[in-house]
This record gives structure tokens, sequence and C-alpha cells, in this order.
């Protein structure tokens, strides 16, 4: 249940949040309340083949989840067209702080962690579902790393929310993590290099300005490290 809960979070919350949906959660109640929507039936199908009595903790979840992103809309209309990278990056971690705290508060309320032991319960867990743990890491290596990093170095390098608009490269970026990952568990630690080199070769073209250069390394860099940090976890389980 405990990996389930957080791989429903990223399913729900990332990967199934495409860009269309993001921007209208941003701006309207009624794509918050769509967004919702799918984190709970995203949370729900994840919840029910492993214990149908932690319904009363999915609909916590949910519900939780729904006020969460509703109490940001007003600040979302307030800050429209603020251009802070540290506010931007801070609004987001906080997010993700609260989201993830309601589910470990829930698998508390459910019998699945104690408190004084969560962090070496979620530890033993992951050493004792491989297969749920490989899948966890493998999809918080898609969009939610992507998203993630975007964050991350616009905000402490631009000082700027993140231009999605010119994230074109976003799947590749997933693909190339992917095999990054790959490898490392595999131990092919040389082939890492050859992954990434070709896309930083093939798109040279397209990067025009020292700033926006800047950036795509940095951007590069940190989509090259967390890939190669869950390969060597998911190698050491």
């Amino acid at each position: 249940m405990i990996i389930a809960m957080f791989l429903a979070h990223l399913v729900g919350d990332y990967i199934l949040q495409w860009d269309e949906l993001a921007l209208w959660k941003s701006r309207e109640y009624k794509g918050v309340l769509v967004h919702s929507l799918i984190v709970s039936l995203i949370t729900l199908l994840f919840a029910l083949p492993f214990d149908t009595g932690f319904l009363p903790w999915v609909l916590f979840i949910c519900v939780t989840h729904l006020l969460v992103d509703a109490a940001q809309l007003p600040l979302n209309r307030r800050l429209a067209g603020v251009q802070n990278g540290y506010l931007n990056l801070g609004r987001f971690l906080l997010d993700q702080l609260i989201h993830f705290t309601v589910i470990i508060v829930a698998l508390i309320g459910g019998g699945y962690l104690n408190w004084g032991a969560a962090t070496s319960t979620v530890l033993e867990t992951f050493a004792a579902n491989r297969m749920l743990t490989y899948l966890l890491a493998y999809a918080f290596i898609s969009m939610p790393t992507w998203i993630l990093v975007e964050f991350l170095v616009y905000g402490l390098i631009n000082g700027s929310a993140p231009d999605f608009s010119l994230a074109t490269n976003k799947y590749v970026g997933i693909l190339e993590r992917w095999l990054i990952t790959t490898f490392v568990v595999l131990g092919q630690f040389l082939l890492v290099p050859l992954v990434a080199a070709p896309r930083l070769f093939f798109e040279r073209s397209d990067i025009q300005g020292r700033r926006r250069m800047t950036i795509y390394v940095a951007e590069l860099l940190a989509s090259i490290a967390v890939a190669t940090l869950i390969g060597v976890a998911l190698r050491n389980l």
C-alpha cells in the first residue's frame, strides 16, 4: 500500500496532468475539480487491490488534494505575471510537501506506517517489493523529474517560473533518463555519457544565447544526476 499510494500521486499529479489541464487548473475551479477527480480515481484504483478497508483514507487523500489545489487558485490569480523564481520554486516544493505529508498521515492512520519508524518502514517496503519499487522509480524519473528539474533550474538560475513552452524535448529527456537509470542498475556506467552526448550534439543549433545555453546545460546535468542517483539507489536495494 505504501508504494501504491506514492505511485498513485506521481501518476495522478504528474503523468496524467497534461499541459492544457495544468493551465486550466491554475485558472479555474473546474480545472481543479477535473484534476482532483483524476487523482481520486487513480488513488482508488491503486488502493483497491491491496486493502478495501483503506477506502476512508483514500477519501481523506482525495478530498485534501482537492482542498490544497483549490486553495492555491486565488493566489495564482493574485500572482499572475509575477516572475519570481524562488517564489515559484518554493510554492511548488511546499505543494508537494503537503501532498506527501497527507499521504504519510493516511498511511499512518491506516496502520501501514508508524510515525516513529516511518523512514525505516518505507525503506524496508522498497527492499521487499522490488518490482513495485522499480515501477515507482521509473515513474518518478518520467514527468515528475522533468517538472522538478524545470522549477529548480529556472528558479535558481533564471529567477523566473519555468517556461514549459520551450520544453520541446521533454519526451526525449524521459527516454534518456530511463536509459541512464537502466544502465546504472546494470552496472554499465560507461554508457551513461553515450546516452547524454547525442542530444547535446544534435540540439546545439537550437540553443541561442548565453542564458539559454546555461539553462539547457543545467537542465541536462540535473536530469542526468537524478537518473544516475535513482539507478544507484535501485542497484543497492
